[in-house]
């Protein structure tokens, strides 16, 4: 029968006898489809899940004070869900929102966790900070603040292709020195988008579209480890290492070390950018003046810009004062920022049609992001990889210890959250640097900067998943971005950790 359903469809083509039934050429189009690739990518997830899951014990971790940390059941099932999860996202085999579910559907029907933990975990305070950036976004795209910012910063840096990429980019870094990079991001987001819009008038991908989106979330993150007030990370990890050596780094101290790294990258960044993703076009002629001609066309400030302006100033405002006085620290950010969101709907500003347009797809991702990380936190796997991976570096040259313990930082920033990753990770590392004579300072920062940058996986921070929303790459284009400028990160941090760093009067060696 398929063989005859071959030879009608192959006639109907001929022109010399009656096309095909329309039954036949709905049949032939589903046999065109079956994608053999998205198949085995598939597959791959699942069976990769079986493998891990169905392997015999695995050995203990055992830390240096010689505690065992046992591997069970539930960590296994989780180390072979997050391969399952990471399979899926970087293929796209299924929209990454789908995915995020199956983390959830998986801890439940393989009781790994509890249902109720499982998905619970969608709606933690942090994936609400993100719908509250993202509405943000959203206010500034809507009132028309986005346009007016594009159009100034274009009659700035004017009409090269490769300036205005250097533009956004410091633009990202610079304001994730007084707000968090999520927020930034989300502001960030639809300026970038009409920027485009002047440089390719139809929605199709673009070279320039894929570097200016990409270098916006690597920027993003570059800048967000130069101050306390661009992520929750450098709070955490300040306040382990104030419960473990006694001293104390202040608001400045961590910017002195951080802002030539953050600075350098962000430059580092623009010229990879230029090198994968060289724009089609060396210019856009006309566009200085096009965009002054656009921006003194929008008049004076709206009554929704100057109400959107006010309310964002605000809540970046109190963020800020929460980083800066311990004492409003009982104050969440997550509901400070949903402030915004609805103060939003009441001024006006948004409607209800603006709630219906929420980017589902990218909270989904998050809520998986955070189910499967605190997966792994809870099972106790991640736990039992960390002392694994720094007992691999017990024996090893003080500088090898450190960029070692950066580095399994950097491994686990882009598969859970960052604070999750400082957690895990540096209370084991200061046990060990005194028994290699490395200061606990170096393998702070060290630690630190390679948390702010997660970038191979979209779930590794907010703004990567941010710029996904622009439709300008996948997440494959993503991560063949990000494994260079992963190595050339590593590489910048061993010549700060060895000469820079130690020229700028951070202890490094215990003498």
């Amino acid at each position: 029968m398929f063989m005859r359903f071959r030879k009608r469809v192959a006639v109907g083509r001929s022109g010399g006898n009656l096309p095909p039934m329309p039954h036949d050429v709905r049949l032939a189009a589903v046999v065109r489809e079956i994608d053999k690739k998205r198949l085995f990518f598939m597959l791959l997830g699942v069976t990769l899940f079986a493998v891990v899951c169905l392997s015999p014990a695995w050995p203990d971790a055992v830390d240096p004070n010689g505690k065992h940390f046992a591997l069970g059941r539930e960590g296994k099932a989780a180390l072979g869900l997050f391969l399952l999860a990471a399979s899926w996202w970087v293929f796209e085999v299924v929209p990454i929102g789908v995915t995020s579910i199956l983390i959830g559907v998986v801890q439940s029907l393989f009781l790994i966790r509890p249902s109720k933990a499982a998905f619970t975990d969608f709606f933690d305070p942090s994936v609400w900070f993100i719908f509250g950036s993202v509405v943000i976004g959203m206010a500034f795209s809507r009132t028309g603040l986005t346009k007016r910012m594009a159009y100034k910063m274009l009659s700035v840096v004017g009409e090269k292709t490769s300036m205005i990429y250097l533009g956004a980019f410091v633009m990202t870094a610079a304001m994730t020195l007084i707000m968090a990079h999520t927020a930034v991001a989300a502001a960030v987001f639809p300026l970038l988008m009409a920027i485009h819009g002047l440089y390719e008038e139809s929605e199709r991908p673009t070279r320039f579209g894929k570097g200016l989106f990409i270098g916006m979330a690597f920027s993003a993150g570059a800048g967000s480890i130069i101050t306390l007030l661009g992520s929750a990370r450098a709070a955490v990890a300040v306040g382990f290492f104030k419960d473990w050596t006694g001293r104390e780094i202040s608001f400045f101290g961590l910017t002195y070390y951080m802002l030539p790294v953050g600075a350098l990258m962000v430059f580092v960044i623009w010229a990879l950018m230029m090198i994968l993703y060289r724009p089609e076009r060396r210019s856009i002629e006309g566009l200085r003046e096009r965009a002054a001609a656009l921006a003194a066309s929008l008049g004076r400030f709206s009554r929704g810009e100057v109400l959107t302006l006010v309310t964002v100033f605000v809540i970046i405002a109190a963020m800020s004062l929460r980083s800066l006085i311990p004492a409003l620290n009982v104050m969440d950010k997550s509901a400070i920022i949903l402030v915004a969101t609805i103060l939003f709907f009441v001024f006006k500003i948004l409607t209800i049609k603006d709630l219906e347009e929420i980017p589902w797809n990218i909270v989904l991702l998050f809520g998986g992001a955070m189910s499967i990380g605190f997966c792994l936190w809870q099972t106790g796997a991640a736990e039992w990889l960390a002392i694994e991976w720094l007992g691999i570096l017990s024996g090893s040259g003080w500088i090898i210890f450190v960029l070692g313990v950066s580095l399994f930082v950097l491994g686990m920033t882009n598969l859970i959250m960052n604070v999750a990753a400082i957690a895990i990770s540096l209370p084991v590392a200061l046990v060990m640097a005194p028994y290699l004579g490395v200061q606990p300072e170096v393998v702070m920062f060290s630690s630190l900067v390679t948390a702010g940058m997660p970038f191979m996986f979209l779930i590794g921070a907010a703004p990567n998943a941010i710029a996904y929303e622009s439709r300008q790459f996948s997440s494959g284009e993503f991560l063949k971005a990000g494994i260079p400028a992963s190595l050339i990160l590593m590489m910048i941090l061993a010549l700060f950790v060895a000469v820079i760093w130690p020229l700028m009067g951070m202890p490094v060696r215990v003498h």
